[in-house]
């Protein structure tokens, strides 16, 4: 059977389709407040929001999901770098044919060699190109790149994975200059997007500015972008109803407020949706007194998440597995089938009991206090739902100290299991099994936290992979979620909510259901002033 999916790039993509074609303005800097200051704002090397969003717009992707459609899907994929794209008859090559007279922003041409060093680097092929390389489980399927003069690139897979082309569009996959080093990349990174990097000022704030020589005729309509770095919640929320500010961080308000910005700025725009973003539970396996396996399964069975829903989310987040539950996911499990899982029965305190049970098997009880640290990262959506495990584990006997670090410690300290529990969020790039299941399961992945390594269950993985009927692909992602939750590999708490805010003359924003993690370029956003 031969595959093809050809896109051109149309006049109206080019303009910036999604908003009105003859009133954009020009000029203007859109500012907004930023939670946490970046590791670092190379993108390939990062695992956290707070560095895709602010430098997504200096990149471009091979190409990428339609920055005006709500839900992503492969079916929203279109042309960005590559003009077009074809499958090969065995589902296992991918070929791009590439734009030219594109230019990095030092002025050096972008061709496909850029693409074959990227994900050389990214996927391993060529290892130690980069300090870290966070999503290199996405390309374990990937065999090779190669090229064929300069605008044309190949991605040879060892086995057909249709869902491949979705990881690329993901923001998580800008391409790369072969000429600049990887340090370099994390200092002063050079794109081909539609604003070029200007200052990264550490605690303080990120601008990028407008690209000239942007490749795609008119964008982008913005001078530039500044992202000032306020730790504080209540001072960005401040800040952005006293008219200092554009737009809320795009992530950061919770349901509660909402309707007090509503409330003192009711001309504001505010979109709420829930997000591909899991509040879970990471413990290190590997290491006393959570390399037991029994201990694992108590603190599993000591969460109510029906709880920590109602306080945090006040009821609106979704309750579900790694993947994000329907309506807003296509994967996740309804409530009849999630319930029959380690952990996710109704009876929260039937639950406790067994909990309660094991601990005192393991020698533990309301006189014998098992003394941990639950660590976590320091800013709000981690450390609120982190005071309410400490109170639920005292129900199970343990007593816990919080543990919390800046962004850059956290996710080191993670990275090297330097942790006995933790409260965590794990963001997912795609509403796609294969992203979720191979970054944060697969044994080896960076993004793999607790180290879980089952190769049974990994074969699993690869077989919903190359699955292309819909029915029997959800019946065998719900029968790996099973066996995580069986597992107490990293369990999910809730899938989070929240809201974007911006002010009526801030014109063109669209906000993602499913991912907060590919809706930024920018390039077609402008302000009405």
């Amino acid at each position: 059977m031969r595959r093809v999916l050809m896109c051109l790039l149309a006049a109206g993509l080019l303009a910036g389709a999604g908003g009105p074609t003859l009133a954009q303005k020009r000029g203007g800097t859109l500012t907004l407040p930023h939670i946490d200051t970046p590791p670092s704002p190379s993108i390939q090397e990062e695992g956290t929001a707070s560095v895709v969003i602010p430098f997504m717009p200096v990149f471009n992707n091979l190409v990428i999901f339609d920055q005006h459609e709500k839900r992503h899907s492969i079916e929203t994929i279109r042309p960005e770098l590559a003009k077009s794209w074809q499958w090969g008859e065995d589902g296992k090559s991918l070929t791009f044919t590439l734009n030219q007279g594109v230019k990095w922003h030092d002025g050096k041409p972008f061709t496909a060699a850029d693409v074959k060093c990227t994900w050389d680097m990214v996927s391993g092929l060529t290892p130690g190109k980069m300090r870290k390389s966070p999503r290199q489980a996405w390309f374990n399927n990937l065999e090779s790149i190669s090229t064929k003069g300069d605008y044309e690139v190949t991605f040879h897979l060892k086995r057909p994975q249709p869902s491949f082309i979705a990881l690329l569009a993901s923001g998580w996959s800008p391409v790369y200059p072969c000429h600049v080093p990887a340090a370099t990349m994390r200092t002063k990174p050079i794109g081909t997007g539609p604003f070029k990097f200007v200052e990264y000022r550490l605690n303080e704030s990120m601008r990028v500015e407008r690209n000239p020589d942007y490749w795609k005729p008119g964008l982008p309509y913005l001078d530039a972008i500044e992202y000032q770095i306020v730790p504080n919640r209540a001072t960005r929320m401040l800040g952005f109803v006293s008219g200092k500010y554009d737009m809320s961080y795009p992530t950061d308000v919770s349901v509660s407020l909402l309707a007090d910005i509503k409330k003192q700025d009711p001309q504001a725009i505010c979109e709420l949706r829930r997000t591909n973003v899991t509040t879970n539970l990471i413990i290190n396996r590997d290491a006393p007194p959570f390399d037991n396996a029994d201990l694992r399964k108590a603190l599993a069975l000591a969460l109510d998440r029906k709880a920590f829903n109602d306080i945090i989310n006040e009821g609106q987040g979704r309750i579900g597995a790694s993947m994000l539950p329907p309506p807003e996911g296509v994967w996740g499990m309804p409530t009849a089938e999630l319930e029959k899982m380690t952990g996710y029965g109704p009876d929260v305190a039937k639950n406790r009991e067994e909990a309660r049970a094991i601990m005192k098997k393991l020698g533990y009880g309301p006189d014998n206090m098992m003394k941990t640290k639950i660590f976590t990262r320091n800013i709000p959506t981690f450390r609120d739902p982190a005071l309410i495990l400490n109170d639920q584990l005292k129900q199970i006997y343990i007593d816990a100290d919080l543990e919390i670090a800046d962004t850059p410690q956290f996710y080191a300290r993670v990275f090297k299991k330097d942790y006995a529990v933790g409260l965590n969020q794990t963001g997912s790039a795609l509403d796609d099994p294969d992203q979720n299941f191979y970054e944060n399961y697969a044994c080896g992945s960076l993004r793999n936290y607790t180290a879980y390594c089952n190769k049974t269950l990994e074969a699993d993985f690869d077989k919903q992979s190359m699955e292309t009927d819909f029915a029997k692909r959800k019946a065998m992602v719900w029968d790996i979620e099973r066996k995580l939750a069986d597992d107490v590999v990293r369990p999910t708490i809730f899938h989070d909510v929240a809201a974007a805010c911006w002010h009526p003359y801030v014109k063109n924003v669209t906000i993602m259901v499913n991912s907060i993690y590919n809706g930024w370029r920018w390039e077609d956003v402008w302000l009405d002033k």
